[in-house]
């Protein structure tokens, strides 16, 4: 049963491989590379039943916390040029 999840994740992983590839925006590549890690993240727990080994949950777990911060970073960037304060101009400018 986890072997076919295994094989399902792994086929939607190309799928969204080819769309991180060939997309039309910034956004939506951004958008494939963040189901791409939720993907990763999804084989890494499959993995871990498969083996037998739980703290493979706790790897997965860490791993979906730092490609939301990531996904966050990129588009910030993206959108602001940089990742510091885009709030107002200083007055003295």
């Amino acid at each position: 049963m986890f072997a076919l999840a295994a094989i399902a994740l792994l086929v939607a992983l190309g799928l969204a491989l080819a769309r991180a590839i060939g997309g039309p925006t910034v956004f939506d590549r951004a958008l494939a590379a963040n189901s791409i890690g939720t993907l990763a993240l999804l084989m890494l727990a499959v993995f871990g039943f498969l083996t037998a080994r739980p703290e493979f949950l706790d790897l997965a777990i860490l791993y979906g916390l730092l490609n939301v911060i990531g996904t966050i970073a990129v588009l910030k960037f993206f959108r602001y040029g940089d990742l510091g304060n885009p709030g107002e101009e200083e007055a003295g400018r």
